[in-house]
This record gives C-alpha cells, sequence and structure tokens, in this order.
C-alpha cells in the first residue's frame, strides 16, 4: 500500500482532471460557484489537503442538465459513479486504484447562494484555467458558520472546519458580517460567544486528531494539533472584544 500522502497526491490528481473539464464546460462554468477547502486550497489561502469538490449552483432548475454534464465527464475521464443524490447534484464516484486505498471522489452542487457572499473569477494556476468561485472573504464567513452548523444539523464535528478558522485568523483574513447575520441571523459578536462555547464543549482531541491527521503533512500535523483549539478560541475572542468595544 502507498502511503497517506502518495494516496493524497493520486487523489488530488483525480480531483484536478475533473475540475478541469468543468471549466471546459460552458453550462457548469455559468451555472457553478466553485467553493469549499479544495477552493481555498488551489486560491493558495490553505495549507491542507482537502478531499471533495464543492460548488453552490445558481439556478435549481438547471440540475438535469448539470447532472448530465457530470455523467458527460465521468465517461469521458472513465470514471464509474457508486453513488448519488437523487434530490441535488452529489455524486460519489471511483477512479482506479489498488484495494484499501483511496479512491472514491465526492462532488457536491447544491444551491446555496446568499445574498451577500460576494463570488468572482479566480485563475487557478494547477488547472490553468478560470472558474467562478467565492472569495476568501466568503469562504471565511461560511466556515465560520460550518463548524456550529454541521453539529446542529447531523451532530457531525470536523476537526477541519476549526483548523481552517484558525488558520484563515492566523494569515489575517477578514470575514463578512453581513454574511454572518444572514446565515445566523445573529450578530457577529453574538454568534462569536455562541462558536466559542460550542467548541470549548465539543471540541476535544479526538475530533481534532481524527479529521486532520490524513489533511495535514506529518510535521504541520504535530505542530498544530494540541494548540488548535487554545488558539481557535483566542483569536475568536479577540475579535468578539474588537467587536464589543467598536
Amino acid at each position: 500500500m502507498i502511503s497517506v500522502e502518495s494516496q493524497n497526491t493520486v487523489h488530488k490528481a483525480w480531483m484536478l482532471r475533473v475540475l478541469t473539464e468543468i471549466a471546459k464546460d460552458d453550462l457548469l462554468t455559468k451555472q457553478l460557484i466553485f467553493k469549499g477547502g479544495t477552493c481555498a486550497s488551489m486560491m493558495g489561502i490553505l495549507n491542507r489537503f482537502s478531499v471533495d469538490l464543492d460548488f453552490d449552483v445558481l439556478n435549481l432548475e438547471k440540475t438535469p442538465e448539470i447532472r448530465k454534464a457530470f455523467y458527460n465527464i465521468f465517461t469521458k475521464l472513465e470514471l464509474s459513479v457508486k453513488d448519488e443524490s437523487k434530490n441535488v447534484v452529489e455524486f460519489f464516484v471511483k477512479y482506479p486504484a489498488k484495494e484499501n486505498e483511496r479512491s472514491i471522489l465526492k462532488i457536491d452542487a447544491v444551491v446555496g447562494v446568499f445574498k451577500n457572499a460576494v463570488n468572482a473569477p479566480m485563475y487557478l494556476p494547477e488547472i490553468s484555467r478560470t472558474l467562478m468561485c467565492q472569495t476568501k472573504e466568503t469562504i471565511f464567513s461560511h466556515k465560520l458558520v460550518a463548524l456550529k452548523e454541521r453539529y446542529d444539523k447531523k451532530e457531525a464535528i470536523a476537526g477541519r472546519d476549526l483548523y481552517d478558522i484558525h488558520y484563515f485568523f492566523f494569515q489575517g483574513l477578514r470575514y463578512i458580517p453581513e454574511l454572518i447575520e444572514e446565515r445566523t441571523k445573529k450578530s457577529p459578536s453574538a454568534y462569536f460567544k455562541e462558536l466559542v462555547g460550542f467548541i470549548e464543549s465539543k471540541m476535544d482531541q479526538e475530533n481534532i486528531d481524527r479529521d486532520l491527521n490524513t489533511l495535514l503533512l506529518t510535521k504541520e500535523f504535530h505542530k498544530v494539533r494540541k494548540i488548535l483549539k487554545q488558539e481557535a478560541i483566542f483569536f475568536l475572542n479577540q475579535e468578539i472584544s474588537r467587536l464589543d468595544n467598536a
């Protein structure tokens, strides 16, 4: 079996193949907004590995055409669809790999465009193509909401959400206050206070380690795993203080 890091490299190569075909399709480039961890990584604002391709869909009525366009891509690349949602555009596709090695790529394209989200065409050097993407401020805003929302909706906890929030704060990225309010129905300060309480009570070392140990290089994983929770809370408390004293 090849190493996890080598498996990640193969997985990313397949993601880039699919993404290149998406960028060449007129319908998909007009209807999809690239987002999430893979988008952030390819924009150069996130340093971890990401395993999925996530998009917003601009027009729900185009779902049948979007689904067909994806199937054309899968056929061209000789990818097999192992599972898919009947209600939204969500695929789990299989690429060639040895037994017990990573071989499934998840692709999500859901209707989730918010009024205060900002999108812009971004050149992605790894595929030498331009795609409409969420801006870094929009990605950060959604990440701030996703950590708690994932638990509220599915009782799921993703250590990668905490890592991304910590990393974006550390890089000095800004979020969009209006987007936080639109998604949570609360002021950023009020929401961040809830988020701090959530992190303190729900996020433990096991959650962090389980999710991140295959998404970071070994050296980086061991460097941040013990300080991630504490520093994320610190950044949020600093932001709460800034907002409350503005």
